[in-house]
């Protein structure tokens, strides 16, 4: 039997295609794409907030949060939270996000950039990837941890194609 990882992002990757709908991977999915070695949560998406709505019907009986605003110490977004067989799926608001600034105490606008969203195979399926350096970017504005152990593994993937 496939994990729970594969079959919820196989899942949800369908919808988004059934719908047209743009997104990219985040969080600690894409950090373990890039080599973070440390166990993936959930599944973080950005999608654009006017198309969540396309979604709902396919959705609806996996949300456990939103489609809402949801405001908490690290982020300002619009959400939606699911739990698709066990898994943890969030998919955020992609353009109207932010994130607090733990060190100099400001809210921080962050808005997607699928403009540089890097393509990977992931399962055997091709989906968009949040960029290395737009993924260490926002992770260097949150705290814990697990924050510091993806941006150096993700810093390792980038220097691994440097000449």
């Amino acid at each position: 039997m496939k994990n729970k990882l594969e079959n919820a992002l196989k899942w949800i990757i369908s919808i988004f295609q059934k719908h047209e709908v743009p997104f990219q991977i985040t969080g600690g999915l894409a950090a373990n794409i890039y080599g973070s070695k440390r166990p993936v949560n959930d599944i973080d998406i950005d999608v654009p907030e006017d198309k969540m709505e396309l979604l709902l019907k396919d959705i609806e009986r996996y949300i456990t949060f939103g489609p809402a605003h949801c405001e908490d110490e690290r982020w300002d977004v619009k959400l939606i939270k699911l739990n698709y067989k066990g898994q943890k799926i969030d998919i955020s608001g992609a353009f109207e996000i932010k994130i607090f600034d733990e060190q100099n105490k400001v809210w921080i606008p962050c808005p997607a950039k699928f403009e540089t969203a890097q393509t990977h195979t992931v399962y055997g399926i091709q989906v968009p990837i949040v960029s290395p350096q737009d993924l260490i970017e926002y992770k260097k504005l949150l705290v814990g941890k697990h924050q510091k152990e993806d941006i150096e593994a993700v810093k390792k993937y980038i220097s691994s194609f440097k000449l």
